[in-house]
């Protein structure tokens, strides 16, 4: 069982900036599907990682983490891509609010997380 490192919570910042700007959606949901799509393509196990939260089950990072590791196709996309998306996440969000996404993830990567939390 692989253990699950995670500096800051994706689904989280996701959710803010879907409420921040609408054409966010627009931007990143094929981006998503794509990873997916390509996690299914590769036959990727997200039940590989021991996860603690039931909020990190089925978060697309684990598909994301597996990808890196077995694809030189998406390492390259990633890398040209995701650069950018940070940025962007960086400039649609407040401090505050990716301060509470990295709390959130250290939270629920130990398990520390309670049931209205997740």
């Amino acid at each position: 069982m692989k253990k699950l490192v995670c500096k800051i919570c994706t689904v989280r910042l996701v959710e803010s900036a879907y409420a921040r700007a609408w054409w966010f959606r627009l931007l990143r949901e094929p981006l998503r599907l794509g990873m997916l799509a390509l996690g299914k393509l590769y036959g990727v196990d997200t039940g590989a990682y021991e996860v603690r939260s039931s909020a990190c089950r089925h978060c697309p990072r684990l598909v994301k983490l597996e990808l890196k590791e077995r694809s030189a196709f998406f390492r390259l996309l990633n890398n040209l891509i995701n650069p950018h998306f940070d940025r962007l996440i960086e400039r649609l969000l407040t401090e505050r609010e990716q301060a509470e996404a990295k709390n959130f993830a250290e939270r629920a990567v130990r398990g520390d997380l309670k049931d209205a939390e997740k």
